[in-house]
Parts: C-alpha cells; sequence; structure tokens
C-alpha cells in the first residue's frame, strides 16, 4: 500500500521559514515523481514543486522559485519541501502526491495522496 505522511508545518511568522518532509513506504521510491501541492483558504489545488526522483529533476511554480527548494533523499524514501521567506500569501494546507501508476512524469486526477499538514504564515 501506497502511503505518504507529511510533517513539519505549523505556524510561522511572515519572513520565516519551514521545512516539510513527505516520507514515502509501499512503493519503489525511484520510479516516481513526487509533487507537493498546497490548497488555501477559498482557492482550489495549487502545484507547489516537484522532484522526479531518479533524474533530480524540479519543478517550481512562478510564485515560489527562489523561495522554495525540493530535494529527495533516496536512503529514507522522502521528499523535502525547504521554504523560505514565507509571507501570508502561502498559508495552506501542504500535501505531497504521487501519480498512481508509476514512472509518469506528470499529475492527473489518479493520485495518492498524505493527509496534509497545515502552514499558517502570521502576518
Amino acid at each position: 500500500e501506497v502511503q505518504l505522511v507529511e510533517s513539519g508545518g505549523g505556524l510561522v511568522q511572515t519572513g520565516g521559514s519551514l521545512r516539510l518532509s513527505c516520507a514515502a513506504s509501499g512503493l519503489a521510491f525511484d520510479d516516481y515523481t513526487i509533487g507537493w501541492f498546497r490548497r488555501a483558504p477559498g482557492k482550489g489545488r495549487e502545484t507547489v514543486a516537484s522532484i522526479t526522483i531518479v533524474t533530480g529533476n524540479t519543478y517550481y511554480t512562478d510564485s515560489v522559485k527562489g523561495r522554495f527548494t525540493i530535494s529527495r533523499d533516496s536512503a529514507k524514501n522522502t521528499v523535502y519541501l525547504q521554504m523560505n521567506s514565507l509571507t501570508p500569501e502561502d498559508t495552506a494546507v501542504q500535501y505531497c502526491a504521487v501519480p498512481s501508476v508509476p514512472n509518469t512524469d506528470y499529475f492527473g486526477s489518479d493520485l495518492h495522496w498524505g493527509q496534509g499538514t497545515q502552514v499558517p504564515v502570521a502576518s
């Protein structure tokens, strides 16, 4: 069974930093692209960043470029999202997810999701 567990969220002040973790199990880690998504109050899902495990290729949405860094530790089957210079615009529940089909480098509708971790950014 594929399981993704997010951790590292919590209240942070404007300008502060957090590092989120997504621990994966029940999958062949190197066969996946893993993404971080967020859902802000009253808004739809937004793709924040993704990383293809085997290659290290990354994607970032424009609003987080230069502030967020996605990385992976294959020995721990864990993906990280380092978030710096946070603003209230970043307030959201953060989720990690993988495609249900391995070796898929894009995110459609058929995804395995973690439970999410809250990132409230205080002004």
